[in-house]
């Protein structure tokens, strides 16, 4: 290895990017796996509104401490498969895995109904059968479970790496998938925390801001988070938490309505006015929301979307 060429070819790629910046072209849908730019192209997509969903294993560190290495890849292999497969299910474009860490990227129709409906679905297979099980064969095993947080934002993707080689991967620019990280690890299991801009998209939905039928519907459903770590972010980082999973009883039919798009439920209207006036509690998160819509408006005129 000769180390002064090896940093002279980094500077000549710095040099040359940096010189003759990529093209930038927006798309609503794509195929990554076929039509994610090349290593050699020198162009990216954007895409518009994409919502990422994280699922980060709590104690993931702890979980192999006192035991076997197969009884440490059978607790990793037992609660990120599902994750994927969940994912997949509610139809994520991507889905990346970083050690204890799942995510979804979902672009597309009702990309943040699917998103929202993959989240909670996340929560209820980690604290009704995950946890369950995990805890009745190693009763000793550290408090675990899924957080799980949802993020949106424009998005820029393309391929990196070495061409021919296997070190390559697809990067997805944005704050999206960074501010569904940061959501994910301020929570705790058995929660699901939505930034600012999320709860926006979802806060005029009955099926997911109001509990359901099996009793009177009431508003309380979600409540104020704060998201420490994006103290830089002041709109984003007042979010909403949500403690409950599926109902047994709706949820299926609640989850169905949703990923089709609906949001009026006649059950709710007598109660509609009750949410409103738990919400914007002070002039502090109404001028945040205002931010938000400020910032979805501009986006809007910039991509004519």
């Amino acid at each position: 290895m000769n180390l002064a060429s090896l940093l002279d070819n980094c500077d000549a790629h710095v040099r040359e990017e940096l010189t003759c910046m990529p093209s930038v072209e927006d798309v609503e849908d794509f195929d990554p796996t076929s039509e994610a730019p090349p290593i050699t192209a020198r162009r990216w997509l954007r895409v518009t509104d994409a919502v990422a969903v994280v699922a980060d294993l709590k104690s993931s560190t702890k979980l192999g401490l006192n035991k076997n290495a197969r009884s440490t890849a059978s607790i990793y292999e037992a609660a990120l498969r599902p994750v994927l497969d969940i994912f997949c299910e509610f139809g994520a474009g991507w889905i990346p895995i970083q050690g204890d860490c799942v995510a979804g990227i979902f672009w597309g129709d009702l990309a943040i109904e699917r998103a929202i409906c993959a989240g909670i679905t996340v929560k209820t297979f980690s604290e009704r059968h995950l946890v369950e099980r995990l805890v009745k064969k190693w009763p000793d095993l550290p408090p675990t479970g899924f957080k799980v947080g949802v993020a949106t934002s424009t998005v820029l993707v393309k391929r990196i790496g070495r061409p021919a080689t296997a070190h390559q991967a697809l990067v997805w620019p944005g704050k999206a998938l960074n501010y569904a990280v940061k959501a994910a690890q301020s929570g705790d299991t058995g929660e699901l925390i939505v930034t600012g801009s999320v709860w926006d998209l979802i806060s005029d939905n009955d099926y997911l801001t109001f509990t359901c039928d099996c009793a009177t519907p009431s508003p309380l459903l979600w409540h104020d988070h704060d998201i420490g770590k994006l103290d830089h972010d002041d709109a984003e980082r007042g979010g909403r938490c949500l403690t409950s999973a599926w109902c047994v009883t709706c949820g299926e039919d609640f989850c169905s309505q949703v990923v089709a798009g609906a949001k009026r439920r006649s059950s709710v209207d007598a109660h509609r006015s009750e949410l409103q006036k738990s919400l914007f509690k002070d002039a502090l998160a109404q001028k945040f929301a205002a931010e938000r819509a400020a910032r979805r408006n501009l986006r809007r005129l910039r991509t004519g979307r």
